[in-house]
């Protein structure tokens, strides 16, 4: 992944929820994958694809039971 993803996705990601303080930052351990935050909080990560040519991102984001309390 490259700075330029991390900007679209950033847009993206911004537009789609509403919330400003969305932040992407490139993984140190694996390189086709970024760390997605609000505000300071880490709330999941999105990896790059590519197959055949074309490119999707799929973002991940687990909820653990006791903060549904």
């Amino acid at each position: 992944m490259i700075q330029q993803d991390l900007l679209k996705l950033t847009s993206y990601l911004r537009n789609k929820f509403g919330n400003q303080d969305i932040n992407l930052k490139l993984s140190k351990s694996d390189a086709d994958m970024a760390e997605v935050y609000i505000a300071s909080e880490f709330i999941g990560t999105i990896y790059r694809d590519e197959d055949e040519g074309e490119i999707s991102y799929d973002f991940n984001m687990s909820i653990i039971d006791i903060d549904l309390e």
